[in-house]
């Protein structure tokens, strides 16, 4: 799959891509337990999208990385779509990132700096046990 074919509310997402940037980890106290969430830019040849990194995953997952996420979903945060791997999928580190097709006309290298904050939703599908 490709990013440029996901579609908000999209489950059994598998995806290959780079990871182009990572935010600052945000910590945050839920119900008596310290949670960490982050956001990553996946990028390929089709186009970008925003990628939340939970707990152990914020540690895992560095720009430069080329990662492969295995039963993700696609929701939305503020208008935009995003990427999750949720309670039943997976993110491995597959390599370093991969040289990148040059850009065709229309598409944009920038990459705006999202907020992190979190909605209960994503927090009780973050994966976390408990909420």
């Amino acid at each position: 799959m490709n990013i440029s074919e996901l579609k908000v509310g999209q489950g059994d997402v598998d995806l290959e891509a780079d990871v182009i940037e990572v935010s600052e980890a945000r910590t945050f106290n839920k119900s008596g337990r310290d949670l960490r969430v982050a956001t990553a830019t996946l990028k390929d040849y089709s186009g970008t999208v925003k990628l939340s990194l939970w707990n152990q995953d914020v540690d895992k997952v560095k720009a430069g990385d080329r990662i492969k996420i295995n039963k993700g979903y696609t929701g939305e945060f503020q208008g935009e779509k995003q990427l999750t791997a949720g309670k039943m999928g997976n993110i491995e580190v597959i390599g370093k990132a991969e040289n990148m097709p040059k850009k065709t006309s229309g598409q944009s290298d920038e990459t705006q700096q999202e907020s992190v904050d979190v909605t209960e939703d994503e927090i009780e599908d973050s994966g976390e046990e408990g909420f």
